[in-house]
């Protein structure tokens, strides 16, 4: 039985979600749990709060108890590019991109 949570649209970049979901892929839901509470990185409660829903998802199916499941699957695919200009000396423009990301992860027995 697997068990799926997805966040879309997440407004933070992918190569700094991608860190974060590296360090829990194949842990136990559990043990996944613990470790994002005490990352310093801002990432981590995004991604907490994707894990606990995969793990109330498994709840509501009547799979096995959430805890014991391991995560199988974790990937961060990039989203839109929000651009915004930013003026500059001499009548000039810097684009400034705000870079969203797609995170999913899957919980299986």
């Amino acid at each position: 039985m697997e068990s799926l949570a997805t966040l879309r649209y997440a407004k933070v970049t992918p190569r700094k979600a991608r860190r974060v979901v590296d360090l829990i892929r194949g842990k136990s839901a559990g043990e996944a749990l613990i470790n994002l509470r005490f990352m310093p990185y801002r990432a981590s409660s995004i991604v907490e709060k994707i894990l606990k829903s995969a793990m109330s998802n498994a709840e509501n199916k009547k799979a096995v108890n959430p805890e014991e499941m391991r995560i199988s699957k974790a990937f961060v695919d990039q989203g839109p590019v929000m651009k915004r200009m930013e003026p500059r000396s001499m009548g000039r423009a810097n684009v400034i991109r705000k870079r969203t990301s797609h995170i999913t992860l899957v919980l299986s027995e």
